[in-house]
């Protein structure tokens, strides 16, 4: 048989609240759509529901925006509140301009306003915060699932980011467990014989956006199954290791 990979939208999930067994709560509605989770899936999960179960949901009415925040918002949309939590985000401001705010967060990524917004949130003054250590998040699901099916899986949890030199947004890792995020192709020949010496695919980024192409933003999709990938295992897998370096940065 040819190469083949599926990728299937997990539909039936509830809305989350914090606390709530995400990983449990999956595999459930994969199982009643019948398509139950297997061994050698690739779980992709999207950051805004694990930011909802982990608590990373903050109502701007309890934040106070400081001068700073004031002053950056001044003649845009944005309440001023929120340019505090992306402020209170960003370990450094990487550019402003238009009510734009790109960032590096403190978790090492640069986007657009730390990563916080609003969509898919209950309310109008509720916005979603990064979680704090999403390679841990995805370390919990893809144990949990260990733990229930008795079967070893890999997790991705992906969000929506801009694109330098390129228009629309796309799906990226920002989390990762149970695989390497990235695959080198360094020492190993071409089909023409030769060498190559530099080229690594980010392929936990390719697979986070073959996720979102079944769940999209609006139909209450926020997980997919990915399977037929076979990906290079690795337990101590980091996202951090898809981070580029300030070293090797040409634009930094």
């Amino acid at each position: 048989m040819p190469p083949e990979v599926r990728v299937i939208g997990v539909e039936g999930m509830p809305e989350l609240q914090k606390g709530d067994d995400l990983a449990g709560l999956m595999m459930d509605a994969a199982q009643a759509q019948g398509t139950p989770i297997e061994a050698g899936d690739v779980l992709v999960v999207t950051q805004k529901v694990v930011s909802k179960v982990e608590g990373k949901v903050v109502n701007i009415n309890d934040v106070v925006a400081s001068p700073l925040a004031i002053t950056i918002t001044e003649g845009h949309r944005r309440d001023p509140r929120h340019t505090e939590l992306i402020l209170r985000e960003s370990k450094r401001i990487v550019r402003m301009d238009r009510g734009v705010i790109i960032s590096e967060t403190k978790h090492g990524f640069y986007c657009a306003n730390a990563g916080i917004d609003a969509s898919n949130i209950p309310g109008n003054d509720t916005v979603a915060l990064l979680p704090d250590d999403s390679d841990a998040s995805a370390r919990g699901i893809r144990q949990a699932v260990k733990d229930r099916l008795r079967i070893t899986v890999a997790v991705i949890v992906s969000d929506t980011f801009g694109r330098p030199w390129r228009n629309g947004a796309a799906d990226v890792a920002i989390g990762i467990a149970g695989m390497d995020p990235i695959h080198s192709y360094v020492g190993q020949m071409d089909s023409r014989g030769h060498e190559m010496f530099t080229t690594e695919i980010a392929v936990a980024d390719e697979l986070a956006a073959a996720g979102e192409l079944v769940g999209g933003k609006v139909a209450g999709i926020p997980v997919s199954i990915i399977r037929g990938y076979d990906y290079i295992a690795k337990e101590d897998a980091s996202i951090q290791s898809i981070l580029r370096g300030s070293d090797k940065d040409l634009f930094r």
